[in-house]
């Protein structure tokens, strides 16, 4: 049995573009994969420790589990780590430090819903949340979209929006504009990314902020609920995962990526429609990612 590292993974130095085809690979291969829904507890307040088990394809022999907790204080709030074993034998073959794997693939699906839901003449994203998941996802996007330039909104909360234009100052491909309010930063934009980790209510209240056809990619799923009875269409990576929510039964229409992916469903039909992605976030991902990583360490 192996303990791999951040460090371990980091010295792999995997690149952006390989996180968003891992999340295609993994989506694509779904239909093969045992995928039950995570399972939730909550020690105080909004803290959470969440369990995340998936079985691979039976070709792989891979089966893994992640365990991944937000405590309100800790630094960082987040944290997660996976136990990958052989799905034959039923041998632990690794214990998987999962932070740098949640990052990234978090990115990289928010990326990936992007490229797959945006309009083609996307030009103003607006990004909120400006953390270690915000990061991942916009290097994500300046690696996938190289061709493009973006323009990206960022909400000013004390110094975030200043420190994370600066990270970002090496690129060609991005201008960022730092506005003050909500108003500003959803007005005419295409694509709204929110990366916060807790909201306590409704981000954007008024639906009159969203133009005809912005996209609207609640990363961790929180403060756009008053989109999901009126947007035109809202995706998902999974079925069993989303089909809890609140107003899940009101959805005007609803598919999973993946099947947008494989053909069997409809994306983005005109610049007009409203869209909403809700990207659960999956131990598929998880254990694709941790599966990848082996074989490299392994290699």
């Amino acid at each position: 049995m192996r303990i791999i590292t951040e460090n371990d993974i980091e010295s792999l130095k995997i690149s952006p573009k390989t996180c968003v085809q891992w999340v295609k690979e993994a989506l694509l291969i779904k239909p093969e994969c045992q995928l039950p829904a995570k399972v939730h507890v909550h020690p105080q307040g909004n803290d959470f420790i969440t369990t995340m088990p998936c079985l691979l394809t039976p070709e792989t022999a891979t089966f893994g589990v992640k365990v991944v907790s937000r405590i309100n204080g800790r630094k960082p709030a987040l944290k997660s780590n996976i136990m990958l074993y052989d799905s034959v034998e039923g041998d632990m073959k690794a214990v998987i430090d999962a932070n740098w794997i949640t990052s990234m693939r978090t990115g990289a699906m928010a990326t990936l819903a992007i490229r797959t839901l945006r309009k083609p003449d996307t030009k103003v994203y607006s990004l909120m949340g400006l953390g270690s998941i915000a990061r991942a996802t916009m290097t994500c996007m300046l690696h996938e979209f190289e061709e493009e330039h973006l323009q990206v909104r960022l909400l000013r909360y004390k110094d975030q929006a200043e420190r994370f234009a600066e990270e970002y100052s090496n690129y060609a491909n991005v201008t960022f504009t730092i506005v003050d309010t909500i108003e500003e930063w959803a007005t005419d934009s295409d694509v709204i990314i929110s990366a916060i980790t807790d909201a306590q209510g409704l981000i954007v209240e008024d639906l009159n902020l969203f133009k005809p056809g912005v996209l609207v990619v609640p990363v961790h799923m929180r403060g756009f609920q008053n989109c999901d009875r009126v947007f035109d269409k809202v995706f998902g990576d999974d079925y069993g995962h989303i089909c809890g929510f609140k107003y899940f039964s009101e959805f005007k229409s609803f598919n999973e990526i993946g099947d947008v992916l494989m053909g069997k469903a409809e994306g983005r039909m005109n610049n007009q429609e409203r869209i909403l992605s809700y990207n659960y976030g999956l131990g598929l991902h998880d254990v694709y990612y941790a599966m990848k990583i082996m074989e490299k360490l392994m290699a």
